[in-house]
């Protein structure tokens, strides 16, 4: 599987098998991670992020596979670009 995410004229390719829902898992890991990094609860990164207030949660217990918009304001409200934010390679599970 190739798997292609395009943001402000950049293109990432991951060349290798990719797992999506380990894929989302590590996301979801990435965003909890940098959002207690921030002393931010949920709620509050959902409200900065200009997002349902259950959103936040269940992308982190990986219920739902965020939209690159979705990462694209939750790294913003995070302070960070959309590429740090996806750059999951030091999330082991």
């Amino acid at each position: 599987m190739v798997l292609i995410i395009m943001c402000q004229e950049t293109t990432i390719m991951f060349m290798e098998n990719i797992n999506k829902s380990l894929l989302n898992k590590k996301i979801g890991l990435k965003v909890k991670f940098e959002r207690l990094k921030r002393e931010l609860s949920q709620e509050q990164l959902s409200e900065l992020a200009d997002l349902n207030s259950n959103t936040i949660g269940r992308i982190e217990r990986n219920e739902i596979s965020p939209t690159i918009v979705t990462i694209e304001k939750i790294a913003y409200a995070l302070g960070m670009t959309f590429l740090e934010l996806v750059d999951v390679s030091k999330f082991d599970l």
